[in-house]
């Protein structure tokens, strides 16, 4: 499968919602810190309808920890930076895909140590911001299971 990277998640119900994404499509979920909500928090759960138990939920202190317990995915930074769309990667299992906080983004070094080849986009219209964290998380997520074959799922 694939892993969901948030880096340093700042909105608990986005959060929430992924958690229900990642228990839905058998991804894991790893959340850099630091978060700006606790684990526990209510927003969380509401958003998550107690999915929680049902997904593959991992916390790390930075970046470098996730990468060195995971043994250096394959990683793909989802960025409004990103040089080419998401739908042109050829996912592996075990791609790892990174998202940054809602309201600023991954920053310009991670997006440096990622690669420009490794730096993807989601369309949209001239001028737009950016797309919902969980949003964009289950477009991504659901075109590399798309290009795995939807494997393990019903």
């Amino acid at each position: 499968m694939l892993d969901v990277v948030l880096y340093q998640p700042e909105i608990p119900p986005n959060t929430g919602n992924i958690i229900r994404l990642c228990a839905n499509t058998g991804c894991s979920l790893h959340l850099i810190e630091p978060l700006g909500f606790e684990l526990e928090d209510k927003k969380l759960r509401r958003a998550g309808l107690d999915y929680r138990e049902f997904a593959d939920v991992c916390l790390y202190p930075d970046l470098e920890n996730f990468l060195q317990q995971r043994k250096n995915p394959r990683l793909f930074a989802v960025s409004t930076r990103g040089s080419r769309g998401y739908h042109q990667v050829h996912y592996r299992p075990g791609d790892a895909l990174l998202f940054g906080p809602e309201t600023r983004g991954l920053p310009a070094d991670i997006l440096e140590q990622v690669g420009t080849d490794h730096c993807i986009r989601i369309p949209m219209a001239t001028n737009s911001r950016s797309l919902n964290l969980s949003n964009a998380a289950a477009l991504v997520v659901y075109e590399g299971l798309r290009q795995l074959g939807f494997e393990g799922l019903a």
